[in-house]
């Protein structure tokens, strides 16, 4: 079964990969994550990715649906795969369902993990965790038993990610509409696109997936 996550960030589509890699061995497929293994390794893709990045330059379509090509050839991309990311539009998605129709394959459904955008602000502003240990709180949702220290190793001392406020996660989310939404439509057309809702607990939004995918014919 292969399948495309989407959803702006923080709808919690890398929490809900990792749970159907686990639990149905699918491979998570993170663009970002091949690039860097093909620079790595030296290969032709690598070599032609490193010159384009090197110039401050995105890499092209053409570059990604070649790494995407190559890595679902592996063994254990055999049961299936999720991508996380991408596609991000709607040539991107032309050029992955041509490429999978070479090799006798094609998307299985799209989820989109839908949010309330004021609500997700609110839940990834708020986040901070733990110095020592990682664990995760929220200013609202969840604070430590005793304001200031970890309920787990006992620290008085937390961080919280440059890039969890406000004005940067409204302007991820305005990215997102103007970049990745529009392809809601193509996939739509296609008869492959489930919504699920995003705001839900996140055991409960996994159900929803489940869900969804008992109904869907590979």
């Amino acid at each position: 079964m292969n399948l495309i996550l989407l959803g702006p960030p923080g709808a919690g589509k890398g929490t809900q990969a990792k749970k159907l890699t686990d639990e149905r061995g699918l491979v998570q497929l993170s663009t970002g994550d091949m690039l860097r293994a093909e620079v790595a390794s030296g290969s032709a893709l690598g070599i032609e990715a490193k010159k384009v990045m090197d110039a401050g330059q995105l890499v092209s379509d053409a570059v990604v649906i070649g790494m995407i090509d190559k890595r679902t050839e592996q063994p254990d991309c055999a049961k299936g795969f999720v991508l996380d990311g991408f596609p991000r539009t709607e040539p991107q998605a032309e050029a992955l369902d041509a490429m999978l129709a070479k090799k006798g394959k094609k998307i299985d459904a799209v989820i989109e993990i839908a949010v309330d955008e004021a609500a997700l602000i609110e839940r990834i502003s708020g986040r901070f965790t733990c110095a020592k240990c990682g664990t995760g709180y929220h200013d609202k949702f969840a604070r430590p038993k005793k304001d200031g220290i970890c309920d787990k190793c006992g620290s008085t001392e937390f961080v919280r990610r440059a890039d969890d406020n406000a004005e940067t996660v409204k302007a991820r989310l305005v990215a997102y509409r103007k970049q990745t939404a529009p392809i809601l439509p193509y996939y739509k057309a296609k008869g492959l696109l489930h919504s699920v809702d995003g705001m839900a607990d996140m055991s409960e939004v996994a159900g929803q997936i489940d869900r969804v995918l008992a109904g869907v014919k590979v």
